[in-house]
């Protein structure tokens, strides 16, 4: 796999306020409001559910114990608590929440890496609107997936959660605005520079051969939401050209 360190920025010209805003409540909320992961109880009353995104209806569930078939370790997942606000919001909620330290030190540090470029090239505004659409549409493809391929209710039940598919918006941009902008990665245990379709690339198509390998038991495997991946990618890749600003872009070529 690749592992990105950090990108190319001599030519941007502003400071992402936004993007460094976005990051810092994504922490804030992890830290404070999910207490680092241990408040159940606002995680899964704030994620998003697809059964209550496909009927508008809150779901309340009990919690209850499943045996691990592999260590045979009883396991006990919350319940779903009740949502105070509509159902809907939780589309954009969910997306500044994470399911532990990992998830969210990840997605940060690619938020880090390609975010400031994408708001340097739109501008601050135009790119917090970008941002949180990809996120909702993201989430929505999500939900549409799980609605379409999942094997039983069980599995509309499941809430997501994560910046992974408003990320995955700006990997699109990026890849389309910034295709020969240099990457220092990590790729395959050694550290080198590679063009951003490669690095994003190659992200990508895993992104998209996992999801495709699990659409028959659902969109979500591993905790992990590849349709959201995916489906943040292409509405990023789609919709930045309706929010460049057409600044030239002056970062060398290699």
């Amino acid at each position: 796999m690749v592992f990105p360190l950090y990108d190319d920025n001599s030519d941007r010209t502003t400071t992402p306020w936004v993007n460094y805003a976005i990051i810092g409540l994504n922490i804030f909320v992890f830290v404070v409001l999910q207490q680092l992961g241990t408040n159940d109880q606002f995680t899964y009353s704030f994620s998003t559910v697809p059964r209550e995104i496909l009927t508008g209806h809150d779901v309340v569930t009990s919690s209850r114990q499943v045996v691990d078939t592999i260590s045979g370790q009883a396991l006990t997942i919350p319940g779903l608590g009740p949502t105070p606000i509509s159902v809907y919001i939780t589309l954009f909620t969910s997306m500044f929440m994470h399911g532990g330290i990992a998830h969210i030190a990840g997605n940060m540090l690619f938020l880090w890496i390609f975010g400031d470029n994408i708001e340097d090239r739109v501008g601050h505004v135009k790119y917090l609107i970008f941002y949180l659409l990809c996120g909702v549409l993201a989430s929505l493809a999500h939900v549409f997936a799980t609605g379409v391929f999942a094997t039983d209710e069980q599995s509309l039940l499941v809430p997501s959660l994560g910046a992974s598919g408003a990320i995955s918006g700006v990997l699109g941009a990026y890849i389309l605005l910034y295709p020969k902008r240099r990457v220092t990665v990590i790729l395959f245990r050694f550290l080198t520079q590679v063009p951003a379709y490669v690095a994003i690339g190659i992200w990508f198509a895993f992104q998209l051969i996992s999801g495709l390998g699990v659409l028959g038991g659902g969109s979500q495997t591993g905790g992990v939401a590849y349709a959201a991946h995916v489906g943040g990618f292409l509405a990023g890749l789609i919709l930045v050209k309706f929010f460049d600003s057409g600044k030239k872009n002056s970062a060398p070529a290699y």
